[in-house]
């Protein structure tokens, strides 16, 4: 009895302790990338072909300081570390939501097509001399046109299954691959350069990200409420079922939402790779798969590393700017890789 007792406390003290790291923990590595994300923004605000000081980065927000640190800052680099933070949140939350939806840990933004519906608007409008607004309206569009022909099309008769659903999105994005590239052969040298600057993700042509940082602020209020339901999703339907979780038209929930922020992140500054597949992966191995700390801290840890990532593609070769995507490739193919060498079982 003595030693059955002692069990006993020493189980409910384990089970306290983890309680309290349960709770430590998350706001412990959500403040992190909170002071993680200030840090990125003040570098992308003071590094550059004109490195600036801080306070003269904190004086020109201000409305201070000459003119051409105020155009620096205020014209050239806020609009565009916005931008990056805007689409690099985008991208994580709906990779993240990706992952949930298909249950598939190599699930990311652009699985289902959406990037290839909105890289056929974009390029159509560049081979017609169209831009601007233009571009960015012809991307969203393909994008939509993309999101509903896989909905449509992975219903079918058969019913709507996360199988059904990532093959049908393959096999569009496959269409949509071979539509670019029968678009690139018929375009010419002089808009060649900036369609395949597009495709590989470029927020140099940006005029700021507002528009997509309030419907990444909007995604996040409206994806938090859910987070214990995704919780129970990410484990299964039969057990979401039994546990009265509504899984159909939650589906059907994720499926617009991740594909409406994909379309916004694609709009906004091309197809930009890794962001959504890595992050979710590497907030999971530090912090477990709650989404309420998940969503927010991929938000945080996308739009972190896109803004350092759009610094590292504007000043490693000053003047010459290199497409953001090729950054991140180039950091997210050895995370991914050590990621998938550092786990001992299923991602």
């Amino acid at each position: 009895m003595p030693l059955a007792g002692h069990a006993d406390s020493r189980q409910r003290t384990n089970s306290v302790t983890l309680s309290m790291q349960t709770h430590v923990r998350p706001a412990l590595l959500l403040g992190s990338l909170a002071v993680f994300t200030l840090i990125a923004f003040c570098v992308a605000l003071t590094v550059g072909s004109v490195p600036l000081s801080l306070g003269h980065v904190v004086h020109a927000l201000g409305g201070g300081g000459d003119a051409l640190t105020r155009t620096l800052v205020l014209e050239l680099r806020l609009p565009r570390a916005v931008a990056a933070f805007s689409v690099g949140g985008l991208l994580a939350l709906a990779g993240a939501l990706m992952q949930v939806l298909l249950r598939n840990p190599l699930a990311d933004p652009y699985i289902l097509g959406v990037s290839g519906g909105a890289a056929v608007g974009a390029l159509l409008s560049l081979l017609f001399g169209l831009a601007g607004y233009w571009v960015s309206g012809s991307a969203f569009l393909g994008a939509l046109i993309s999101m509903l022909i896989v909905f449509v099309l992975a219903h079918g008769r058969g019913g709507w299954t996360p199988t059904r659903l990532l093959l049908t999105g393959i096999v569009v994005a496959f269409g949509w691959g071979a539509a670019i590239s029968l678009l690139l052969v018929l375009s010419d040298n002089a808009s060649l350069r900036g369609m395949l600057f597009w495709l590989m993700g470029d927020l140099s042509y940006r005029s700021g990200g507002w528009l997509a940082l309030v419907v990444l602020i909007v995604g996040v209020v409206v994806c938090l409420p859910f987070a214990r339901h995704l919780n129970v999703l990410a484990r299964g339907e039969t057990l979401a079922e039994a546990l009265g979780v509504a899984v159909r038209p939650l589906s059907i929930a994720i499926y617009i939402v991740a594909s409406l922020f994909t379309a916004v992140a694609v709009t906004e500054a091309g197809a930009i790779g890794f962001v959504g597949l890595v992050i979710p992966h590497l907030l999971r191995l530090v912090s477990g798969s709650d989404h309420r700390t998940l969503l927010p801290g991929a938000v945080l840890a996308g739009g972190s590393l896109l803004m350092l990532a759009d610094t590292l593609a504007r000043t490693v070769i000053a003047p010459e700017q290199l497409p953001v995507g090729v950054v991140t490739a180039a950091i997210g193919v050895p995370v991914f890789l050590y990621l998938l060498n550092r786990a001992r079982g299923p991602l």
